[in-house]
């Protein structure tokens, strides 16, 4: 597999049924709203962009889909199959795969070890790292015995992807994967992103506030503000200039 090679911009077709669905989502930290009405669908082959400013709700979006936050209204389907108040591992075990903004690592084990850790959701038979994610990423490979605190943030950033690709998910759920990150990096993870969706069978949804990384990748975009999703299409339908302007403070 040749993961670097150039690749166009649209992925394979995807199913007329979205692999994730979220409708009508309100979410509340204490008495503090932080979503309202929230509708947004992702479906498998394609990249769904959410994108805003800081605070404007994104993170708390995607903690509301891998269940680190109740919502107090609407609903949110995975394959069909309503989450509800499923617990994050048990949504783990369903095929959400979860790259938290900051990475979330664990410093003191191996790189191996971190990969591992992917392992937590799967049945016995599948506890195996898949050669993907070293074809994704092939410092990692060459890293296997290094802790993960002494990796650089970027190569953080691909072993925190690595680990959820070894879960096997059918949703890939990035937060702000390009932040804090060298520009040589960012084009490993954007030809990465660009292959998992080629594959056609993941759903791939990307909060990102950098445009010409998303521009590049994302087969549709929603954009958010206070909480509210204001803008909503594919990329030919995007005004890239409309959209910049709700990513500026």
């Amino acid at each position: 597999m040749n993961v670097h090679a150039s690749v166009p911009a649209t992925g394979k077709a995807s199913s007329d049924q979205p692999m994730l669905v979220a409708e009508h989502v309100d979410l509340y930290y204490g008495a503090a709203q932080a979503l309202y009405d929230v509708s947004l669908t992702a479906r498998a082959g394609e990249v769904t962009a959410l994108m805003g400013r800081n605070g404007v709700g994104k993170t708390s979006f995607l903690r509301a889909v891998v269940g680190e936050q109740p919502i107090a209204r609407g609903t949110i389907t995975l394959n069909g199959v309503s989450l509800g108040r499923m617990a994050p591992h048990d949504r783990a075990r369903l095929g959400i795969g979860y790259v938290p903004q900051g990475r979330d690592i664990f410093p003191l084990l191996t790189v191996k070890e971190n990969l591992e850790t992917g392992f937590a959701p799967l049945a016995r038979n599948d506890r195996t790292i898949p050669p993907d994610v070293f074809d994704l990423f092939p410092v990692l490979a060459d890293m296997l015995k290094r802790r993960g605190g002494d990796l650089s943030g970027g190569q953080q950033q691909q072993l925190a992807i690595g680990r959820a690709l070894v879960t096997r998910p059918k949703l890939l759920v990035l937060d702000e994967p390009t932040e804090g990150i060298q520009p040589s990096i960012i084009k490993d993870i954007g030809r990465a992103i660009t292959w998992l969706r080629q594959k056609g069978d993941m759903a791939i949804l990307l909060v990102e506030q950098y445009f010409d990384f998303v521009h590049e990748l994302a087969d549709r975009f929603a954009v958010m503000d206070r909480g509210h999703i204001i803008l909503t299409g594919t990329r030919e339908e995007m005004d890239p200039d409309k959209v910049r302007r709700h990513l500026t403070v």
